[in-house]
């Protein structure tokens, strides 16, 4: 009949212990490191619709100077006083 012996086991239950936590300590990852954020890059510059827009010197077409103040204090007013909101009951009933 074998016996046990806690001072045959002690040391290899330290071995397997120390060969596992060195496994997990050598898992340093150089290559992915090296392209760390390359796809956030590339995917913000794929938004950009026009990437050359700061060298154009055109004068932009649109709205005439008197039409843009008025919308643009329009947009300014809807920030100070926003649209109250309408009671739950009166969802689907209209104001005749």
């Amino acid at each position: 009949m074998k016996t046990f012996t806690f001072t045959r086991t002690l040391p290899r239950c330290l071995l397997c212990a120390a060969a596992s936590l060195a496994g997990c300590a050598a898992t340093t990852t150089p290559v992915l490191d090296s392209h760390f954020g390359e796809a956030v890059t590339l995917l913000k510059q794929q938004q950009i619709l026009y990437p050359d827009a700061a060298s154009n010197t055109n004068p932009v077409l649109g709205l005439d100077g008197r039409s843009a103040i008025s919308g643009y204090k329009l947009y300014q007013k809807s920030f100070s006083a926003p649209e109250p909101l309408p009671d739950v009951l009166t969802i689907g009933v209209s104001k005749r």
